[in-house]
């Protein structure tokens, strides 16, 4: 394996590729005893973490072996639930020193870096705090994987492996060029089997509906695509206007606290409690961390698609108060945390997968999807400068400028010296660079 610091993997553009693309870099830096792997993959009709486990399992251990290097971790854990075992009988048989598997509940959201360290370890992350406040650093899939390729000179990070799911001809797992269009992707699924499709960017309990479609890419954080109708009960929920939202929970809530008695982060004994979030609406103070808790939300959607036997939607209350309290520059500084609530109450809480699929009117789809192994291609990519938790990139290139795939294209900037929190963006084609504009620059192939 070939040496590589933690500036090179910032270099090579790698961020987290399961969720809001924390760079990984920094997350390298950290000094932990143990590295736990989320492969659990718990979102509905979502492959792409399985597929690359089964495929690509010698380039997953051996980034993860440089990960642990890098950060002086003695122990790194698989964490993949016990149904799939062919998947797990491929990863044990690759194992390097230190590695191990661990199995999960089939149960969402057991993808939460939370829950999932709890679920692995034992330990209990306090609220608003990360992993490495109990010694562990949480990574994804297809980030180790990246990682490995850094590492090996494969090149930096210009490629995304999605599923492409739901209402489509061939559900699929596709290799593409970062920044190429949905609609071609939906495209190598066979395209939509019914008229008027609503589009999902990711799973259907925590992706954003795709409100642009003819013009939204792929981004290093895209990991999936389902398509589904407007009757959906995914489609519906995302479709829901703040104003009935809040009016509507006003008045119906009956404070039964079934939302709050499923909530994974009130299971870990964090002081977040959906009905009084939604008890805040008929409050003045609506938000106010002593009232909601709303700050230690993960946003995870359970209390809005599953447990709510009202319809409601407590998860947009609660994340409506959130962004309300970080506007105004609100903490909850020292909550309250009972750690002894996971041991008491959480196994006999967890909301299996297949009752979950079930209540969003998912079953109706094949929940499997393949891998194609061959890389997508096209003539017009569309690269994002902020990709990342963190600062835009600055363009390295200008109009005209002639690239080549690997080549980077953006970088963090650089403030007193040092360079802002981000990682940089690479073409992912070669071309020509025909438009920087609306933070984005835009190649066309040659």
């Amino acid at each position: 394996m070939a040496q590589i610091t933690t500036a090179e993997i910032a270099n090579a553009g790698v961020v987290g590729a399961g969720g809001a693309g924390f760079p990984t870099y920094v997350k390298l830096q950290a000094k932990p005893d143990t590295i736990v792997i989320n492969a659990a993959e718990c979102e509905p009709l979502l492959h792409k973490d399985k597929e690359l486990l089964r495929h690509r399992t010698t380039e997953i251990v051996a980034g993860l072996a440089v990960a642990m290097e890098l950060t002086g971790a003695k122990r790194a854990i698989f964490g993949i639930k016990y149904k799939y075992h062919d998947v797990i009988e491929v990863v044990k048989s690759a194992l390097g020193a230190g590695m191990e598997v661990m199995t999960l509940p089939d149960a969402y959201p057991s993808g939460d870096e939370m829950t999932l360290v709890y679920e692995t370890l034992g330990r209990v992350i306090p609220p608003g705090g990360l992993p490495i406040a109990v010694g562990v650093v949480v990574m994804n899939v297809e980030t180790v994987w990246n990682v490995g390729r850094a590492a090996t000179g494969q090149g930096p990070v210009v490629e995304k492996w999605l599923t492409v799911g739901g209402a489509v001809a061939h559900p699929i797992t596709i290799r593409v060029p970062i920044g190429i269009s949905l609609a071609e992707c939906l495209a190598a699924a066979g395209g939509a089997t019914i008229d008027k499709p609503y589009f999902v960017n990711g799973g259907p309990m925590m992706g954003p509906l795709v409100t642009d479609f003819a013009n939204d890419v792929v981004d290093k954080t895209t990991g999936g695509l389902l398509v589904l109708p407007k009757e959906s009960p995914v489609i519906r929920n995302l479709l829901r206007d703040w104003k009935a939202i809040a009016r509507i929970g006003k008045s119906a809530c009956d404070q039964c606290c079934i939302c709050t008695q499923l909530c994974p982060r009130y299971l870990l004994g964090h002081p977040i409690e959906p009905h009084r979030a939604m008890r805040s609406l008929g409050f003045n103070l609506v938000g106010e961390p002593d009232v909601a808790g709303t700050q230690f939300c993960c946003e995870c959607n359970l209390c809005s698609h599953f447990s709510c036997p009202e319809g409601l939607d407590p998860r947009n209350v609660c994340r409506h108060n959130k962004q309300k309290l970080i506007s105004e520059r609100k903490r909850w500084e020292n909550p309250p945390f009972n750690p002894e609530r996971p041991r008491l109450l959480k196994a006999d809480r967890q909301v299996p997968t297949s009752r979950l699929i079930g209540r969003l009117g998912l079953r109706v789809y094949t929940n499997k999807g393949p891998l194609e192994d061959r890389l997508l291609t096209t003539d017009h990519v569309v690269i994002k400068l902020k990709q990342h938790v963190g600062a835009p990139c600055e363009p390295l290139v200008a109009m005209g400028d002639l690239v080549q795939i690997g080549q980077e294209i953006g970088r963090p900037p650089v403030k007193d010296g040092k360079p802002a929190l981000g990682a940089s963006v690479h073409a992912s084609i070669h071309g020509r660079v025909a438009k920087i504009e609306n933070g984005t620059i835009v190649i066309t192939a040659e």
